[in-house]
């Protein structure tokens, strides 16, 4: 063992003897040795064992608690003030909606027998405004609202609004098509009447009046008589009641709940299910309105849900890739194959009619006002071919005719999405109704149309990147580092201790100057009346000024100074006998050897100046 390992033996011993505490076998080095240098507090070595421990520590708490997660479940959990709401409520985003409409070339050919030639004319934009209003949250977490829209005609990115266009007379060919359910004398009537206002089966109109509304009397005559909750507008259009503040209003989960049910559903109008349909699941509103769908990181499900109010219905979309949107992850999600058909457990129930059962066409007529609507993919994309084969001018394209959405999983927030759909209208052969004679049985294409959002605002983007891609990153290369910093400050001091002790050239003197500094110590607490802690044991601190002359005993009587601290109750000094020697210092008690080096470092101090 080392002379500065044994003297802290010795020391550390001395010291518990002090305070009446039993000695340490091994020998612990104290923590002054770590705080200090040169016998004197080291307070920049000190910060920097508080600055690792904090740094270590908080490194240690960053890497074992989620706050990442806390915080942006915080966050995107729907609530007055937090970002998601804001997002929610007013998006923000320049969302278009796009029309295409079917222009027929050769209406008297296809009354002849001919296939009907169709152009595709469009588009006609419209830019949304969507804003939700009447906002109001329920204990149950839960949030009613309603949607408020304001579609603006954008002309830089369209066709001509008022170009005329020849379509099918809608109007017309539904009551026609609902004539075969009538009594003969009720056809008849109705017959009579069409005759004589000169109904046509065809018309010509701009496409902002069949996309807004345009006045036809049959439409009057319905809106007038019809049943209040069957009752259709008072114009005929095809997006007619889009503007101004919807009437329908739902409520959605909050997710505070649980975030498996995040963004969907718990009920619309007040209801649980859709009125239109029989069975589920077609009458199911377990459905996201498109601002927000489950986070897929934690429900893992691979096909989700969307409401449309226009198709009174929900959407299956069905995952199938991991894409990526403007350096943000996300996953690519398309219109379920079977949505529209053939028929099958999960879409059966949407069909109400007895017309003859085509793959990719449903009917929609239930929340039409009772008109024959069917809708399809545009272009009859991924439809029957017996629906293409009977018209000219179709080409479905996957790229173009495909609903689809990008949704980051985390959040479950869409990147991206388009919602694409084909109106068609069923008409039926009505030998008792003059004014269509001559049609027959077919699926006519209408129109289809385009919505959804393309990109998303700077802020949102930012806020969604910085949630799913630097966040992340960051955070583990921040704990970590703490981690490791902390460790290497800790090391250092330890190291920087080590070495002032192990590599100093006199490693006794700081050692020493330690242990003589916690001797004083005791004897100030002696001075200060604390007997009690003493009991026996007494020592003795000599400051040596000189040394007789060689040769002989040397009488150091009046020339040295000495204090000589007692213990017991106030005896005599005759209790304590001291003994001077050149090389011994003895005490009654206990016999401590200094050799002439060191007694002159413990007497150093006390020299006079």
């Amino acid at each position: 063992m080392g002379l500065h390992k044994n003297y802290f033996k010795v020391g550390q011993n001395a010291s518990n003897q002090l305070f009446g505490l039993p000695p340490s076998p091994g020998g612990p080095t104290p923590l002054s040795m770590l705080i200090s240098q040169g016998a004197k507090f080291n307070s920049n070595r000190v910060a920097v064992i508080i600055f690792g421990i904090v740094t270590l520590i908080a490194g240690v708490i960053l890497s074992s608690v989620p706050w990442l997660n806390i915080f942006i479940m915080k966050n995107l959990r729907l609530w007055n003030g937090t970002i998601s709401f804001h997002y929610w409520q007013r998006p923000g985003v320049t969302r278009l909606t796009k029309v295409y409409i079917f222009n027929v070339t050769n209406p008297e050919g296809f009354l002849a027998g001919e296939k009907p030639k169709l152009v595709e004319v469009g588009p006609f934009v419209y830019r949304e405004d969507m804003e939700k209003v009447n906002i109001k949250f329920h204990d149950n977490y839960t949030v009613t609202y309603q949607h408020k829209k304001i579609l603006q005609f954008v002309p830089e990115l369209s066709v001509d609004k008022n170009l005329r266009i020849t379509t099918p007379n809608i109007p017309l060919l539904t009551i026609s098509t609902q004539s075969k359910y009538l009594s003969f004398f009720v056809a008849k009537t109705i017959s009579v009447i069409l005759t004589a206002t000169k109904y046509k089966p065809f018309i010509s109109l701009t496409a902002d009046e069949l996309v807004f509304g345009y006045d036809d009397t049959l439409v009057s005559l319905a809106h007038r008589f019809y049943p209040r909750n069957r009752r259709p507008m008072e114009k005929m259009g095809l997006l007619n009641g889009r503007n101004g503040t919807l009437t329908e209003y739902a409520t959605m989960h909050t997710g505070h709940t649980g975030m498996d049910k995040f963004g969907y559903f718990d009920k619309l109008n007040g209801l649980d299910h859709l009125p239109h349909w029989d069975g589920e699941p077609c009458r199911s509103i377990q459905a996201s309105e498109g601002s927000f769908f489950p986070p897929r990181d934690i429900t893992q499900k691979d096909t989700v849900y969307i409401y449309d109010k226009d198709l009174c219905r929900t959407l299956p979309l069905v995952y199938r890739e991991p894409v990526e949107k403007d350096g943000i992850s996300a996953d690519l999600y398309t219109l379920a194959e079977d949505a529209y058909g053939p028929p099958n457990e999960n879409n059966s129930c949407f069909d109400h009619s007895h017309y003859k059962k085509y793959y990719g066409l449903q009917n929609i007529s239930p929340c039409q006002y009772g008109a024959p609507v069917y809708i399809s993919n545009p272009h009859f994309y991924q439809s029957d071919p017996q629906l293409l084969d009977a018209v000219e001018g179709l080409e479905p394209n996957a790229e173009q005719h495909k609903t689809y959405f990008k949704i980051q999983p985390k959040l479950g927030v869409p990147l991206e999405g388009q919602v694409r759909v084909q109106l068609n209208l069923l008409v039926e052969k009505a030998p008792n109704v003059m004014a269509t004679k001559d049609f027959r049985d077919f699926v006519f294409p209408i129109m289809w149309l385009e919505e959804g959002v393309s990109e998303l605002t700077p802020p949102i983007r930012r806020w969604i990147y910085l949630a799913t891609v630097f966040a992340p990153t960051a955070l583990p290369i921040l704990s970590y580092g703490m981690i490791l910093t902390g460790a290497f400050a800790m090391i250092y001091v330890f190291v920087r201790a080590y070495k002032n002790f192990v590599f100093t050239d006199d490693p006794t003197t700081e050692l020493l100057e330690m242990g003589r500094r916690s001797l004083r110590r005791g004897s100030h607490l002696i001075s200060n009346g604390q007997h009690r802690i003493l009991h026996r044991d007494s020592y003795i601190l000599l400051k040596a000024n000189g040394v007789a002359a060689a040769g002989g005993e040397s009488d150091i009587a009046g020339t040295g100074t000495e204090v000589v601290a007692t213990s017991g109750n106030g005896s005599s000094n005759n209790n304590n006998h001291l003994l001077h020697n050149h090389n011994l210092l003895h005490s009654h008690h206990h016999h401590l050897y200094i050799q002439p080096k060191d007694q002159s470092l413990l007497a150093e101090e006390d020299s006079p100046a």
